[in-house]
């Protein structure tokens, strides 16, 4: 049984080695809606662009969407990658 409030196991090993490099460790929650993955913009817009489409084959999945990647371009993907620490601050 997996249960969502569950925290992952850390071994005291790993704890012990980061702290001697002295980071910042983050808790990290098994699911939080305000950092969802499909909530991200990447996901927001290819959900809006798959409207409407119908895939037979999965083969047909993979070439749209490897179409839909090229046709983005790199201040697409620059732009979202900067808003992620906002999203992580909420």
């Amino acid at each position: 049984v997996l249960h969502d409030n569950a925290r992952p196991h850390v071994a005291k090993v790993v704890k012990k080695y980061l702290e001697t490099l002295k980071w910042d460790v983050l808790p990290h929650p098994p699911y939080s809606p305000d950092i969802d993955p499909f909530d991200y913009w990447l996901f927001r817009r290819m959900q809006h662009d798959l409207a409407g489409h119908r895939f037979t084959f999965f083969t047909d999945i993979e070439n749209w969407l490897q179409t839909w990647i090229a046709l983005k371009d790199e201040s697409f993907f620059r732009d979202g990658i900067r808003k992620l620490p906002e999203k992580w601050e909420k």
